[in-house]
């Protein structure tokens, strides 16, 4: 229950839009716990079903405005125009692409009850925050600007082995895409303009790991082409540890919408423009001190794809997550992907060599600093050695860990990983005797389960707690 790490619900999960030009992306949405990763199709039993019927109501997040990004403006100008004029495997795209009338967004499919408020409360944030004319219609015959599509994980998969979800130009449907899939006009190197596209959703998993979906392929949808590594507070970066649409997400979709833009510049056009603009909708980014991080190497891209991803074996990721580690080592890193060489690297030992696994926890702690765009890249190795600390049985320094991560995951809206924390301060309140306080925590620990990782890991909530103490557990 991390931070979007890793789906271990069968196979392999990927983000990506669709498109012979974008490679992959790593579907980083996580369960920390082998018991709560069981088999969907499994049938729940009698007790589980008297368990479930107990249970709070699922928890869910206000709607609230990111923090304004933390970076200068010439850096972010940088930033800007990777994402806009770069693909994810490199192609340089000739013109900058925007939508150029208001865009209207539909739902069809069959939608999950969550769908609809979350979307909402998106659609919400982009008016409020990166001032978009964007709003949600019914779906109709004339198709609307973006629709999304609720389908199966399944279907997903059958057109894309390793998607989770994915956004597509030129279409308005599943089935429309199928029929056009190696056709010139879904393919994303071939875009010129932004008039009609469509995102496709899975119907049957959590509601966190949909809502990401929809943060994430939306966003694409409406700017950013790319994904950057070196970004530490973006959800446009393939690490995923950032589930919603942050304050420099934000801003990177006002600039795309900026008057003084339009479809069909060139780069260079884009880039003699964007320092005015990013003055004017960000000042205080003029006054920040530029510190701009080197490009990932593509070698390093690779071993974190093939740490991350279900398709090699335990050895295989094991040696990627030393190779991601060393590279940042050599490339002299002090950044969060230096960091992330180390988490992996721990993720991979943490079963059978956990005092080197604790180790390179710590370490990579000490990549991170203490500013806001890095805490839940901290949050991911807090949560970690807060069950080391337990198991040591120092509960002071575990508390410690535990509220630190915890405050980062409910303001990056992580349900899981709240929902993991929270089992993990019942077993102390627990261990202390404080039943009435245990009893509460594991309730609100419920109603965040039922969110960040849906009903069918309910049945396994007695285990949860034990399995949450437990280092070896947190994948």
């Amino acid at each position: 229950m991390d931070l979007k790490l890793y789906s271990f619900r069968g196979a392999p999960q990927r983000k990506r839009r669709a498109g012979g030009a974008l490679p992959p992306k790593a579907l980083l949405l996580g369960c920390a716990l082998v018991a709560a990763c069981g088999p969907a199709d499994t049938p729940p039993s009698r007790a589980s079903a008297s368990l479930t019927m107990d249970l709070p109501p699922i928890r869910t997040f206000p709607t609230r405005a990111a923090s304004p990004p933390q970076r200068s403006n010439s850096d972010m100008a940088r930033d800007f125009l990777d994402l806009s004029f770069r693909l994810e495997g490199g192609t340089e795209m000739p013109v900058f692409t925007r939508f150029e009338t208001p865009v209207t967004v539909a739902i069809t499919g069959k939608a999950p009850a969550t769908l609809r408020p979350d979307l909402e409360a998106l659609l919400s944030r982009l008016r409020n925050e990166a001032g978009l004319r964007i709003n949600l219609r019914p779906a109709s015959d004339v198709p609307a600007s973006i629709t999304i599509e609720a389908v199966s994980r399944d279907r997903i998969q059958r057109l894309l082995p390793h998607a989770a979800c994915f956004v597509v130009p030129n279409v308005s449907s599943i089935e429309e895409y199928r029929r056009t899939r190696r056709q010139p006009q879904t393919d994303w190197k071939n875009l010129r303009s932004r008039e009609r596209l469509a995102i496709f959703v899975p119907n049957d998993v959590n509601p966190q790991e949909l809502r990401d979906c929809l943060h994430e392929e939306l966003a694409q949808a409406l700017g950013p082409l790319n994904d950057l590594y070196r970004l530490p507070d973006s959800v446009f970066n393939d690490d995923n540890v950032h589930a919603v649409l942050t304050g420099f997400d934000m801003l990177m979709l006002r600039a795309t919408y900026d008057p003084a833009l339009k479809t069909g510049m060139r780069r260079a056009d884009v880039a003699a423009r964007l320092p005015a603009i990013l003055a004017r909708l960000n000042p205080a980014g003029q006054h920040r001190r530029s510190a701009p991080l080197p490009a990932t190497p593509r070698a390093w891209i690779t071993a974190v794809e093939t740490a991350l991803g279900g398709f090699a074996n335990r050895a295989q990721r094991v040696r990627a997550a030393n190779t991601a580690a060393q590279i940042a080592r050599e490339q002299g890193w002090q950044d969060h992907r230096r960091a992330f060489g180390h988490f992996l690297i721990g993720r991979s030992l943490q079963a059978t060599a956990p005092e080197q696994a604790e180790a390179h926890f710590r370490t990579a702690l000490n990549y991170l600093g203490s500013g806001p765009d890095t805490a839940p890249h901290r949050a991911l190795n807090q949560s970690r050695l807060a069950a080391y600390a337990l198991r040591a049985g120092n509960t002071a320094r575990a508390e410690q860990l535990i509220d630190a991560a915890y405050a980062a995951a409910q303001t990056s809206q992580n349900a899981a990983q709240m929902a993991t924390l929270l089992s993990l301060k019942a077993h102390i309140a627990e261990s202390r005797g404080d039943k009435r306080t245990a009893a509460a925590l594991r309730s609100e620990s419920a109603g965040w389960a039922l969110y960040g990782n849906g009903a069918d890991a309910l049945p396994t909530l007695p285990l949860r707690e034990v399995a949450a103490a437990d280092p070896s557990a947190h994948r």
